[in-house]
């Protein structure tokens, strides 16, 4: 198991993700926090990018769950099919949207329990939708930030939920608003499955993870050139 980092490691590596990017943001495209909720929930299994182009169009004029409910599902499905598993993610956007109308006035409750009762949004969904929409420091543990966590011994778990508390418990206070942020970042563009980019890492020191790559993945190992003998020119 890798060793945990220390508080005063733990203090710095988050000092570091501050000081390389100030105010992280969230590359899903959104307006309000309908649309925050909406554009989450199709993320799921799916890249933010093709997110983003499938709702670009939409959400220009679909902005509130009376508009989305209005619309109806057939024509959401094929406003989204280019996301995975859109027929379903369809379905419970659409059944979201009249849960948000008949039981908070069309708005986006605040709390947690609350919009785990939406269809189609579990605890990773409301915890993005409380930290970026309503500004709670909560951490929303997806694949990059599970691996981050597990791989440099900043809170290991077994699985997101113990990683979730574990980065609640371990991480500064001051920090927790954009950990989230920081953390999937690096994960997603740094700290990467297959071959980290350890070389450009600006936690790389204070990391754990054993199996550090001494390269980076575009650089490849030349053979070195051979100079020929007098006797073969």
């Amino acid at each position: 198991m890798v060793k945990r980092m220390t508080g005063a490691q733990i203090e710095d590596f988050f000092a570091r993700l501050k000081k390389n990017n100030p105010s992280p943001q969230t590359e899903l495209q959104y307006s309000n926090p309908y649309t925050l909720v909406v554009a989450v929930a199709l993320s799921a299994q799916a890249t933010d990018k093709s997110v983003n182009k499938a709702t670009a169009p939409l959400f220009s004029h679909i902005d509130t769950p009376e508009k989305m409910v209005a619309l109806g599902e057939a024509r959401l499905t094929d406003a989204i099919k280019t996301i995975g598993l859109y027929r379903g993610k369809a379905k419970n956007v659409i059944a979201l949207s009249k849960l948000l109308i008949e039981k908070h006035g069309g708005q986006v409750p605040k709390n947690r329990e609350a919009l785990e009762e939406l269809p189609g949004v579990g605890r990773k969904t409301a915890n993005v939708v409380l930290n970026v929409a309503f500004g709670e420091p909560t951490i929303a543990v997806d694949t990059h930030i599970f691996r981050v966590s597990n791989r440099t011994g900043l809170a290991p778990g077994k699985n997101v939920l113990e990683v979730e508390l574990g980065l609640e418990k371990r991480g500064p206070e001051k920090y927790l608003s954009h950990a989230h942020h920081w953390l999937i970042l690096h994960g997603r563009y740094t700290c990467v499955a297959r071959k980290p980019l350890c070389p450009t890492c600006v936690v790389r020191d204070l990391c754990h993870f054993p199996d550090k790559t001494k390269e980076l993945p575009s650089e490849k190992k030349r053979a070195p050139i051979k100079k020929l003998s007098s006797a073969t020119r």
